[in-house]
C-alpha cells in the first residue's frame, strides 16, 4: 500500500484497497490450514489448527469450492482473510510455503491470524479516509494507517508480537470519531419505523433511538426501517428482517449479520460494513452495495 499521499486529498482511489482484497492463488491456503473449525451450522466436521483441511488439494485450491455451502462449509463462504493470506506467503515469508519448507510451517500458522487482524484495521482505516467529512482528523487517520502498516511489514517474531489488542484500541478511537463526523448530518433524523407505520424491534424516532450499539436485535422486524446514519455497532442482527430497510451512512463494524435478510436494503454508503459481513447475510439483486463490496454469488438473484 502507498502512504504518500496528502492527508487532506480525500477520497482515496479504490486502489488502496487493492492488496486488502484475497488473492487466493497467491496464498499457500492458510486459511485452510492455520484455522480451527468446529462441527456446526457452519462446518460439517472439526479441525485442529495447524491441519489441512481435507478438501485442500496439492495446488493449495479447493477441492469443492463451488460445493461449499451445499457441503456444510457455509463458514468458508463467509470468511474473508482481508489480504492477509498472500502478505504473509509472499510478504512475510518470500514465497516459501509449509508444504515444502515445513520447518516454517508453526510459525506462518501463528503469524497469519494476527497478520489478518492488522489487515482489517488497514481497511477500516483506508475506508475512514474516503470520507471527506473526517477531513479534520486525517493526518490522525494517515499516522494510524502507516504505523499499521509497519507492523504488518514486521519480522515472523515482531508480527507476532504484536500488541493487536492494544493497537485496535488506538484506532478504534479513530474510527469512533470518524462515525461520529459522518453520521453527524443524519443525528435527529430518522425513524427505525417500518413498512405500515407499525414498529420493528429497536425501532423509534430521533437520534436517541438510533444508538443502538451492542444491540440485541435478533430476529427483529425491522422491514423498511429508516436506519440511515444509525449507530449499529455490534449489534446483533442474526436473523433480522432488514428488507427494504434505509441503512446508508450507518455505522456497522462488527454487527452481526448471520442470516439478516438484506433483500432490497440500501447500504450503500455504510460504514465500515465488511464482505465477510455481506457473505453472511441474505440479500438479492435488489439490495444496493458499496462499490467496494461485491455481490455473493449464493445470493438470490445474484
Amino acid at each position: 500500500m502507498s502512504l504518500e499521499r496528502d492527508p487532506v486529498a480525500l477520497p482515496l482511489l479504490e486502489d488502496d484497497r487493492a492488496a486488502l482484497r484475497a488473492d487466493c492463488g497467491s496464498c499457500s491456503g492458510l486459511c485452510c490450514v492455520a484455522l480451527t473449525f468446529s462441527a456446526s451450522s457452519d462446518f460439517p466436521v472439526n479441525k485442529d489448527a495447524g491441519k489441512p483441511c481435507t478438501n485442500l488439494r496439492t495446488d493449495f485450491r479447493c477441492g469443492i469450492h463451488r460445493d461449499l455451502r451445499d457441503k456444510g462449509y457455509r463458514g468458508c463462504t463467509v470468511y474473508d482473510c482481508f489480504g492477509a493470506g498472500q502478505r504473509v506467503s509472499q510478504g512475510t515469508f518470500e514465497g516459501r510455503d509449509w508444504r515444502r519448507d515445513p520447518a516454517t510451517a508453526r510459525q506462518m500458522f501463528e503469524v497469519f491470524p494476527v497478520m489478518r487482524q492488522l489487515h482489517e484495521l488497514l481497511w477500516y482505516l483506508t475506508e475512514a479516509l474516503t470520507f471527506p467529512q473526517a477531513a479534520p482528523i486525517a493526518a490522525d487517520l494517515e499516522r494510524a494507517l502507516a504505523e499499521t502498516e509497519r507492523l504488518a511489514t514486521g519480522t515472523p517474531d515482531a508480527v507476532v508480537g504484536t500488541d493487536v489488542a492494544g493497537h485496535r484500541q488506538n484506532v478504534n478511537l479513530l474510527l469512533l470519531r470518524t462515525s461520529e463526523l459522518v453520521r453527524a448530518e443524519h443525528l435527529g433524523q430518522g425513524g427505525g419505523k417500518g413498512k405500515g407505520g407499525k414498529r420493528g424491534k429497536g425501532g423509534g424516532k430521533g437520534g436517541a433511538k438510533k444508538d443502538r450499539r451492542g444491540a440485541d436485535l435478533i430476529g427483529a422486524r425491522l422491514r423498511g426501517a429508516d436506519l440511515k446514519g444509525a449507530d449499529l455497532r455490534g449489534s446483533y442482527l442474526i436473523g433480522a428482517d432488514l428488507r427494504d430497510a434505509d441503512l446508508r451512512a450507518a455505522d456497522l463494524i462488527g454487527a452481526d449479520f448471520r442470516d439478516t435478510d438484506l433483500r432490497g436494503a440500501d447500504l450503500t454508503g455504510a460504514l465500515f460494513l465488511t464482505q465477510s459481513q455481506v457473505n453472511a447475510a441474505r440479500g438479492d439483486d435488489s439490495t444496493k452495495l458499496s462499490d467496494s463490496l461485491h455481490r455473493p454469488g449464493h445470493w438470490s438473484g445474484a
